[in-house]
């Protein structure tokens, strides 16, 4: 393994990893100890914020096409 940190957009991709994972619920211990080293604060939360929005907003298109029915 290099001592090189991982490139912005490998960090960002980590970054959506660990939110979705952390949004079922289910993350192995290792992985996030992984996380707490490579990826930043600010990184989870806009990541987290904007995985949030897509659940609603793919709640409301859901809940809009069965009313619709």
């Amino acid at each position: 393994m290099s001592d090189k940190p991982p490139s912005g957009l490998v960090n960002l991709a980590r970054s959506f990893k660990a939110v979705a994972w952390s949004f079922i619920g289910i993350r192995k211990n290792s992985e996030h100890d992984k996380d707490m080293h490579l990826v930043k604060p600010v990184q989870v939360i806009i990541v987290g914020l904007i995985l949030a929005l897509l659940f609603v907003i793919g709640l409301v298109m859901v809940i809009n096409l069965v009313v619709s029915v």
